[in-house]
């Protein structure tokens, strides 16, 4: 039954993800109170929306929210490891134990409304007044399939990964993969792994080493002060901005993922990126050399940026060889026939789209996306947390969320202290 009573409080935080969460505890450490609105249950999209096998891509030790560091007041025992599902839920019960926001679950935010002093957020449990509102509901509202995946044949199963648990929600056959960054080439692995046939639609995703000269890439490129670049001070911001992650895997102690590798070992056919369906008929465009290329010139150029720094710096590391391509495609395949190929599912793994259409602010580009800086809009009051880029890399993720919490924190606390003035 939705409660008729306005309620009131100096912050409204929509989302309970460990951003939010991150929020509530900065702005409780000011003496501000705080609730979080969430709904589902806390940390939901872990619990509910990753595969069986999903583990980190980036080490324990980027998990960093504030006060809770992996290794550090969480007591981590593998720093340099990639925690699998059920144990980032468990850093994040801990990390909401500690805490003890006020959250409250099950509430869903249906409209968010400036007034002359605050918003009115609106909820299907009741309404609420406030002085600040902070958006921490990440970008992963709607999942993304094109168009044309309504003209596949009905013999085909179709699902998107946000849905994937495990192989055995699939029939039997062969399956396509739409996309390859990296839930794309995880769940590649999963059906290998269960000896199906593969067949993966590779788009312009880039790729990364994983360990390279002696230890984990993103802890050479930590070192190196990569991941404290500002978006204000990134040489190509609207590339870092827009392109999809580089991918690896955290899998079996971490590994790099070298699809040309994959074909040759495991049989993996590849293609260029998916065009259209029709019926059974499915076509790609014809660039997966240049996909493949584009994604090693990645790699080699993360390789680079580390022979540099331990070059400046006189470091110590082993060599490696310099890096060959182990396969080269011989013809681009256009069309395919899904039921002569024996492929009997698809699966979708080319993201997700926000959904802000509930937030009745000018605060938005025309594309949709929210403007700010540092997750602080025009818009008095009004904010945004748990983005990428919202400040550095590691915005979005583990590593950034501290220091992202720490500056809104300050930020809200700096606008009531002028308006109570």
């Amino acid at each position: 039954m939705k409660d008729t009573q306005t309620n009131e409080v100096p912050v409204v935080i929509v989302g309970g993800g460990q951003a939010g969460l991150s929020v509530a505890w900065c702005l409780k450490q000011k003496g501000i109170r705080s609730v979080v609105l969430e709904r589902h249950a806390r940390f939901h999209s872990w619990r509910k929306n990753r595969w069986d096998s999903f583990c980190l891509v980036t080490p324990n030790w980027q998990c960093r929210l504030p006060d809770f560091h992996y290794s550090g007041e969480y007591g981590g025992t593998d720093p340099d490891g990639y925690m699998l599902k059920d144990q980032i839920t468990d850093y994040l019960d801990a990390f909401a134990e500690m805490t003890q926001p006020d959250l409250r679950e099950g509430v869903e935010v249906t409209r968010v409304t400036p007034m002359d002093h605050g918003y009115v957020v609106e909820t299907s449990v009741g309404t609420w007044q406030c002085e600040q509102v902070v958006i921490a509901t990440g970008g992963y509202d709607s999942p993304i399939e094109p168009d044309y995946a309504k003209n596949l044949s009905p013999e085909i199963f179709q699902m998107h990964s946000v849905d994937y648990r495990n192989v055995d929600q699939f029939p039997d056959g062969g399956v396509l993969i739409v996309g390859t960054g990296q839930s794309g080439v995880q769940l590649m692995e999963d059906f290998t792994r269960a000896g199906r046939d593969v067949h993966l639609a590779v788009g312009p995703a880039p790729r990364s080493p994983r360990k390279y000269r002696g230890r984990d890439a993103t802890d050479w490129l930590y070192d190196a002060g990569h991941y404290a670049i500002t978006i204000d001070t990134h040489p190509d911001p609207h590339k870092a901005m827009t392109q999809t992650n580089h991918y690896m895997s955290g899998r079996d102690g971490g590994k790099e993922i070298d699809l040309r590798r994959w074909h040759l070992d495991h049989g993996v056919e590849l293609y260029g990126s998916l065009a259209n369906m029709n019926g059974t008929q499915v076509s790609f465009l014809p660039d997966l050399a240049k996909n493949l290329d584009d994604a090693d010139k990645s790699y080699v150029g993360i390789r680079n940026q580390i022979d540099a720094y331990i070059e400046k710096n006189g470091i110590d590391a082993p060599t490696e060889p310099p890096f060959e391509k182990v396969w080269q495609p011989e013809a681009e395949r256009t069309d395919l026939d899904l039921a002569d190929a024996g492929i009997t599912s698809v699966l979708w793994a080319i993201g997700f789209r926000p959904d802000y259409s509930w937030i009745e602010a000018d605060v938005f580009d025309d594309r949709g996306k929210p403007v700010f800086n540092r997750g602080v809009t025009a818009q008095t009051g009004l904010h945004f947390i748990g983005l990428g880029w919202l400040n550095t890399w590691g915005s979005g993720r583990f590593l950034g969320i501290e220091e992202d919490s720490r500056y809104l924190a300050d930020q809200i606390a700096a606008q009531m202290t002028k308006v109570s003035a």
